[in-house]
């Protein structure tokens, strides 16, 4: 989402190079750079030009550090203050057991599946039984959908659809919930095209009758300046005690993270990177700001690795790397885990120095294809890809919905892996460059 503010924050420091001192002279140009680049981003101005009124309070004047190149200092303050904007520090859900969390917000933000997501992620931070209430009588497949979702992620559900009373549904939810010795329980309310005075009193009636202990709104991030009027409006009303951020996977803008706490006073918990349930966690400002700031996230990276990679698992595969015994079948199975992580996009924005860069289009088909070609071989092609003749490709091809030449190439790339390994394994690391300097300009590894 802030590849394009990356690019312009980058570009507007880079002037800052070889100065001896931060004046005003030579901070003015940068900061209207950033300026423009935090507008560009789709922030409310106000907030656009507060933050560049605090940045440049801070740094002209100041001495630049021995061994400290004026620009990095100035992205350090820049840093600070884009956590300081985001919400300092990781907000922090109430303490109160069973947790009861109103989930409100607009038709189209995610709520509904942001409801599962919130259980799933909840359960891995202690609450041992998560259950879901059903409080959207009005859009037909809400309650279907909640229910399916809560099934796939083991979480309790309740529903009534015959009752059209909102208040009574979730109190009735509520009844079972704590019957069932829930330790966490989220309502699923309904949301409209827009704000309006009936969604608005139903919500409020709703919360009153359940005393939620969380009032969280989901936020479509994709609406940039709307999503902060939508913010607002709701905390007039109810009195929200966080947000939640959807779809920053996007190529939206991203002026809706920078601008909705500095407007709202209401600070984002959580926020939603993809579709697939997995990919939504806590919020953190600090890393947020990295991120946008080109330097990447390598603690969320490793935090991920370790929630999603089965450790006994990679020990194997390193082995069998080491040991130049690596299959077809473990090849696909090092995909698997790698795609556990989230998109190639969002792994790339977590790498220091690589959040800016665009994974190559098509990139993400290409791994799809190679993994549906692999998983058209039977166990025993994949452990010997050897035995792939002619015939054999041909129905794998078919099998795979690729051509042949496809399969072709992925088994000459495979087999180049190989010889790499075994290369490897036999200390010659100085044949192993001659060899990928060979490889240069001939096409990437499978599915990389």
């Amino acid at each position: 989402m802030f590849e394009s503010l990356t690019d312009k924050l980058s570009s507007a420091l880079r002037n800052l190079r070889g100065v001896g001192q931060l004046t005003e002279a030579n901070m003015a140009a940068a900061l209207q750079e950033v300026r423009t680049a935090l507008l560009g981003a789709d922030v409310h101005f106000k907030v656009a030009r507060e933050f560049v009124e605090r940045v440049q309070s801070q740094c002209v004047g100041q001495e630049v550090l021995k061994g400290v190149a004026p620009g990095q200092q100035v992205v350090k303050i820049i840093h600070d203050e884009l956590v300081r904007l985001l919400g300092e520090g990781s907000a922090a859900l109430s303490p109160a057991r069973p947790l009861k969390v109103l989930m409100v917000g607009l038709h189209g933000s995610g709520k509904t599946t942001t409801t599962a997501k919130l259980g799933k992620l909840l359960r891995k931070r202690g609450y041992n039984t998560p259950f879901a209430v059903a409080c959207d009588v009005y859009r037909p497949a809400a309650i279907d959908q909640l229910e399916i979702l809560a099934k796939q992620e083991d979480i309790g559900f309740y529903a009534d659809r015959v009752s059209k009373d909102v208040p009574a549904i979730a109190a009735a939810g509520l009844a079972a919930a704590l019957a069932a010795n829930a330790d966490l329980i989220l309502f699923d309310t309904a949301g409209r095209l827009q704000i309006d005075h009936d969604l608005i009193e139903e919500v409020k009636k709703l919360s009153a009758r359940i005393q939620p202990d969380e009032v969280l709104l989901v936020a479509d991030g994709a609406l940039g300046q709307e999503a902060v009027n939508v913010a607002k409006a709701f905390h007039d009303a109810l009195a929200l005690t966080g947000l939640i951020l959807t779809k920053l996977d996007g190529d939206a803008r991203g002026g809706a993270a920078l601008s909705i706490k500095s407007i709202t006073g209401v600070p984002i918990k959580f926020v939603g990177t993809g579709e697939k349930t997995g990919e939504f966690d806590t919020f953190y400002p600090d890393r947020l700001a990295s991120r946008i700031l080109g330097m990447g996230d390598v603690v969320s990276l490793v935090e991920k690795a370790q929630e999603n990679i089965d450790q006994k698992e990679a020990e194997r595969m390193a082995e069998k790397m080491r040991k130049a015994d690596f299959n077809l079948e473990d090849f696909l199975a090092q995909m698997q885990q790698v795609k556990k992580l989230g998109s190639m996009q969002s792994i790339m924005g977590m790498m220091p120095g690589m959040s800016g860069m665009q994974v190559p289009e098509g990139a993400e088909k290409q791994m799809a294809r190679t993994e549906a070609i692999i998983q058209s071989m039977t166990i025993q092609e994949r452990r010997k890809p050897e035995l792939l003749n002619g015939n054999r490709r041909k129905r794998i091809a078919d099998g795979s919905g690729t051509k042949i030449a496809e399969v072709n190439a992925l088994m000459k790339q495979f087999q180049q892996m190989q010889q790499m390994m075994k290369m490897m394994k036999g200390g010659g690391a100085k044949k192993m460059m001659r060899q990928l300097e060979a490889m240069k300009g001939k096409g990437r590894f499978p599915g990389m």
